[in-house]
């Protein structure tokens, strides 16, 4: 309960899993029927970069700041960066960034649905503050995990669940594997994309491993800021997704790697298949 995210809004982990989050909710656009995106750990949807938390850090200036300073950005950046367009009234001046709740309304057709559940009494707040006033956004106060046992199968049948933990406890991988089998049993067929960090790269592969021993066709989209030889700081991200949709791939191992040489990472960015499509 003591992590804020507010410090490391728009930082590159940001940046590389709204991008992410975005080609996801394309992919789920094109198809006519309605999804629903249920969001387990949804922050306050907003962030000051101008406030005091997000100064103190100044990790923006190396994710978002970074990124709109280059030019002549791919197409596949159009959805992510109409959101974070959306976020600033005062645009090209940037002030606020938008969080994965922002990201996911910005691509809501009339008739899909958001969900957001946020264990924080304080964010919760801010959340119904935000979207108190939007009938196709529900906020939901308590446990991620027992959340989903009540939010799923949704009612459209399609859409995705996104699992963002802050990774403030030794077992969080633990309890996402042990939270997504859960969830697998409510709606197996759901699209799942669970954003993790990188320090010491031996627990992450664990827990790849054991969603991976799931069955489910399941890739992930990894990024290095910095090689990882140092298991005290966030060398890097992923973002792993179960039950991907056609060509996600595709997608994502064109922008990993010219957003690497964006943000001037020095580790590898790319995708890779765990569980292949049959």
């Amino acid at each position: 309960m003591n992590y804020r995210h507010a410090y490391h809004a728009g930082n590159f982990a940001d940046v590389v899993k709204h991008i992410a989050l975005s080609l996801v909710l394309t992919h789920l656009r094109r198809k006519d029927t309605p999804f629903c995106v249920i969001d387990t750990h949804a922050g306050i949807g907003l962030y000051d970069l101008a406030g005091v938390e997000a100064g103190k850090t100044g990790e923006y200036q190396e994710g978002i700041v970074r990124l709109l300073a280059t030019t002549g950005l791919p197409e596949g950046l159009a959805p992510y960066l109409a959101a974070v367009r959306a976020a600033n009234p005062g645009w090209p001046d940037l002030r606020h960034y938008p969080g994965s709740p922002m990201i996911a309304r910005e691509s809501l057709r009339p008739g899909d649905r958001l969900a957001l559940v946020e264990l924080h009494p304080e964010d919760v707040i801010s959340l119904r503050r935000l979207f108190g006033h939007d009938r196709q956004v529900g906020v939901h106060e308590g446990d991620a995990y027992q959340a989903l046992k009540a939010l799923l199968p949704p009612k459209e049948r399609r859409g995705l669940v996104l699992i963002d933990p802050p990774f403030e406890v030794k077992d969080e991988f633990q309890r996402i594997a042990r939270g997504l089998t859960q969830a697998l049993k409510r709606w197996e067929r759901g699209i799942y994309g669970i954003w993790y960090p990188i320090k010491d790269p031996a627990p992450v592969e664990r827990f790849l491993s054991e969603v991976a021993a799931f069955g489910l066709p399941c890739l992930t989209a990894e990024f290095y800021r910095q090689p990882p030889d140092n298991p005290e700081r966030l060398n890097g991200c992923g973002l792993l997704v179960v039950n991907p949709p056609w060509k996600l791939d595709e997608d994502l191992a064109l922008l990993l790697p010219d957003l690497s040489r964006r943000l001037d990472a020095t580790g590898p960015a790319g995708v890779r298949w765990l569980v292949p499509l049959s």
